[in-house]
């Protein structure tokens, strides 16, 4: 597999629940697998097909439950990944939206000072800021959250799940723009 077709892979996938409501965002790769196994079927098809030796697969943009799943509406697990896309890859103190792998997560109030792991005490935060605040309140290194760092919500999903389909104009139908 060339560059190219693992960077395909992992193209977001708006995924809607059997009754068209927009639910959550997975990689092309998870949605090409929900489709093999007849879970979901694909609504909109983005742009090029995937080859692979025997097959051709079509690209999905946006999949479909067949089968309605309750999806109780509480908060997300607290995971570096749900705090990256909560920031959407900013680092919340420079401002620069940057790569996963070039982001750590930053205790806004230190764990050596008490600060907990948690929703509300946790950011994004680019290597060179995260060491230039060290063991620091960002007021006493002078810097400055761009965000006041809340915990992931219904409300904040869907308003990812727009920012993420801004540009692909086949979510706009889905997603009440």
């Amino acid at each position: 597999m060339n560059y190219e077709s693992s960077h395909t892979l992992l193209h977001p996938v708006l995924v809607l629940n059997a009754t068209f409501e927009p639910i959550n965002i997975c990689a092309a790769r998870r949605a090409i697998v929900l489709v093999l196994k007849g879970v979901a079927r694909a609504e909109e098809i983005h742009g090029q097909p995937l080859h692979s030796a025997q097959a051709r697969f079509p690209l999905p943009s946006v999949i479909r439950l067949l089968d309605y799943r309750r999806i109780p509406h509480r908060g997300r697990a607290l995971s570096r990944k749900n705090i990256l896309m909560r920031d959407r890859h900013i680092c919340q103190y420079c401002g620069v939206a940057r790569p996963a792998q070039e982001l750590t997560l930053d205790h806004v109030v230190p764990r050596s000072r008490g600060g907990k792991s948690s929703w509300e005490n946790l950011v994004a935060c680019c290597q060179a800021c995260n060491h230039h605040k060290g063991d620091r309140l960002p007021q006493e290194a002078e810097m400055t959250l761009l965000r006041s760092p809340r915990p992931f919500n219904i409300h904040t999903s869907r308003h990812l799940m727009r920012l993420m389909g801004h540009g692909d104009e086949r979510w706009r139908k889905y997603l009440f723009f």
